[in-house]
């Protein structure tokens, strides 16, 4: 068994089609199937929501509320080692979180977890606009550097202030000055840990192996690096922005560009198979870098990652996956994609009717 932090047992109520669900794991590899809709991705969800963040699928504390009672749900959560966790959201109320019976913020759940996960919405990255690609990122570098989101939230508060001012046709620079200074501090941040995430990611990722090797870069359109370059580069754009309404310079613009390695060819122009290789070579190299910074692997969340994979690839990720020794979450339609490992995962058969999960052993 991983000596890695993991979830010792889950339990929920009324979180989405849960209305009491609690389980309990070994440190194995968990592998759930069962029908579309059944509610296996709800379990993932709840799992995701123990790491800082609205979770793998960003949604409200209100929409996760099981429907009709609608009273509200709460997650509870034994980890090992030795913490307990509480997440709860009663309606029109904010989620609370409770680490060892004391209120916490969010950002305190990093301490005792780190969390990675790779769901179907995802599979389009490479095809679909480039926020999707930056917010990939910054879910990366959050699972670094967890007061990340905080440097995020700052510069984009201060961008929407300069944007209201710059729709409003203001031209006074001194109402400019503050924001600017601001967006320059936390811009030139982000931007930093972006990049190094990046090269964490490149160590990560071994030259050969079931997996292709993505070679990864930011664009560079609008996006000086340094803070005096930002600032400089806020103030020189204000006309151009002014006439556009919006802010056009700074990290806000940047754009993730994958290439498969070993080909030479953007992610975007590559097959879905190889596309959805790469994301999973990514989401490894992810895992493996958190395991040589902290000591410790995060838990994975893969969900119906084993459909589009033949039978040879499977194989190799679930080998992967082991190589890790922490503790992975995987879903599918059927018992069958997770032939391959046998004893050493911890099979779940999820079933719904009448609207409510069932979950039950299955072997």
């Amino acid at each position: 068994m991983s000596d890695s932090p993991r979830v010792a047992t889950l339990s929920l109520s009324h979180f989405r089609s849960h209305r009491r669900t609690h389980l309990a794991f070994d440190g194995r590899i968990v592998a759930i199937h069962g029908p579309n809709g059944a509610g296996k991705t709800n379990l993932l969800e709840a799992v995701s929501l123990l790491s800082p963040g609205r979770g793998m699928r960003r949604a409200a504390a209100e929409e996760i509320i099981r429907r009709p009672e609608a009273i509200g749900w709460r997650i509870t959560a034994a980890l090992t080692p030795h913490h307990d966790v509480e997440l709860r959201a009663e309606p029109r109320q904010p989620r609370t979180t409770r680490i060892d019976d004391k209120n916490a913020p969010q950002v305190a759940l990093a301490r005792l977890l780190r969390v990675v996960w790779l769901v179907p919405a995802m599979d389009r990255l490479w095809l679909e606009g480039a926020e999707g690609r930056r917010r990939f990122l910054d879910r990366i570098v959050l699972s670094f550097l967890p007061d990340h989101a905080e440097g995020v939230l700052r510069y984009e508060k201060a961008m929407r202030d300069r944007n209201r001012l710059l729709r409003d046709g203001v031209r006074d620079a001194h109402w400019y000055g503050a924001l600017e200074a601001q967006m320059a501090e936390a811009g030139a941040s982000i931007g930093a840990r972006r990049a190094d995430a990046l090269s964490r990611l490149t160590a990560a990722q071994p030259s050969d192996g079931p997996f292709p090797a993505a070679a990864l870069r930011l664009s560079d359109e609008g996006a000086p690096a340094t803070e005096e370059d930002l600032r400089t580069a806020f103030a020189d754009s204000r006309p151009r922005d002014m006439a556009a309404g919006r802010t056009l310079v700074g990290p806000h613009r940047a754009d993730l560009i994958g290439t498969y390695a070993a080909k030479d060819m953007e992610a975007r122009l590559c097959s879905t198979g190889e596309q959805k290789a790469l994301l999973i070579s990514l989401i490894l190299a992810n895992a493996r870098a958190l395991r040589d910074e902290t000591g410790h692997a995060p838990i994975l969340l893969l969900d119906e990652v084993a459909a589009h994979l033949d039978a040879g690839r499977r194989a190799a990720l679930y080998d992967e996956l082991k190589a890790l020794g922490g503790q992975a979450f995987l879903t599918g339609t059927g018992p069958e994609l997770f032939a391959e490992l046998g004893t050493s995962a911890h099979h779940l058969r999820v079933t719904e009717a009448g609207g409510e999960s069932t979950v039950e052993e299955a072997t």
